[in-house]
């Protein structure tokens, strides 16, 4: 596959720039640059530069605004509510996070829900910034029908991702972030475009049968991963970034949608907690660290999150290989 090397700056300014192409303004534009860059920085390239194409399909069919400014309410001293009036999640969150903060060292524990938002992003790169200001994190967001329920036959979650962040004072924060199915839907577009096949066992085509083709499964649905269990939690997260919050669930955001292309508008949840108020200030991160240690004294096990770091690390330095079947789509743009 043709490959071009590009700095981290280059990435960004090429997203920045094709956003405002298409009505973004510079702070709406900039908020969702950040996020494509981190994602290619860090390898997650199903999320990186590979959505340009869906974040600009919303922003020419008028179904994002790309000037909204989000507004903060607080509904309690540890709920802080964000409504993004359509924008990208990024500048939403951009909006919310220094309250949520602050409201989970006041209180010890704070929720922050995000409504009238478009998500189309990975959480991890949301949830980190939580744990590096000292802060266990949690997130979670659906999407639209991508998943079908244990038992049942057609499409009803969304991939339902959830992300945890654990701080590590002096150290790269904990974080992983993992779809509720088998596979995210975007390593499945990824290897749609790649041409590679899918593991077995990851999803069904339009009727029902087992595939491997990933063209296939996007045209039929993704399983839960680990069967009633994966369910089971795709279902808990639509309850939280839909019914808990007033925002839709998966089938309801797939219902009003104008299927550009682009994310559907929806909602997501987030919480934060101050470990320094759970009864154990002075020793919650070395015991922790201890715990760690001892996951890794065996050989084969990583903490999650480590390879996002070392990539990290690495591609600030030599840039990032971006497939010439993505850059001519945006240049087609």
């Amino acid at each position: 596959m043709s490959e071009t090397t590009m700095t981290l700056d280059e990435i960004h300014k090429l997203a920045k720039e094709t956003l405002m192409a298409h009505g973004c303004d510079a702070e709406n534009a900039g908020a969702v640059a950040d996020t494509i860059t981190r994602a290619e920085g860090d390898g997650c390239h199903s999320h990186g530069l590979m959505r340009l194409p869906g974040y600009v399909a919303t922003l020419k069919s008028g179904k994002v605004n790309g000037k909204a400014r989000p507004s903060v309410k607080k509904l309690a001293p540890a709920v802080v509510q964000v409504n993004g009036h359509n924008c990208f999640a990024p500048m939403a969150l951009n909006e919310g996070r220094a309250h949520l903060i602050d409201a989970a060292k006041t209180c010890g524990i704070a929720a922050m829900p995000l409504i009238g938002i478009h998500h189309f992003a990975a959480l991890w790169a949301e949830v980190e910034p939580i744990a590096d200001a000292g802060l266990i994190g949690f997130a979670c967001t659906s999407y639209k029908p991508a998943v079908i329920p244990a038992g049942g036959t057609k499409a009803l979650y969304g991939t339902n991702p959830i992300c945890f962040g654990w701080p590590r004072p002096g150290k790269p924060s904990m974080v992983f972030d993992q779809a509720s199915s088998v596979m995210a839907r975007g390593e499945v577009m990824l290897a749609a475009r790649e041409g590679h096949t899918l593991p077995e066992g990851v999803g069904v085509d339009a009727d029902g049968n087992p595939t491997t083709d990933p063209d296939e499964v996007l045209k039929g649905a993704l399983l839960a991963f680990g069967g009633y269990k994966g369910s089971s939690i795709a279902m808990m997260v639509e309850l939280l970034a839909g019914g808990l919050i007033g925002e839709s669930f998966s089938f309801e955001a797939a219902q009003r949608d104008n299927g550009d292309g682009g994310p559907p508008q929806g909602g997501e949840f987030m919480m934060a907690m101050d470990p320094n108020l759970f009864g154990d200030a002075d020793g919650w991160a070395d015991h922790a660290d201890a715990f760690f240690d001892k996951m890794l004294e065996q050989d084969n096990v990583r903490l999650p999150g480590a390879r996002r770091h070392k990539n990290r690390g690495e591609t600030a330095k030599t840039g990032v290989a971006v497939s010439n079947i993505i850059l001519d789509k945006i240049s087609a743009l």
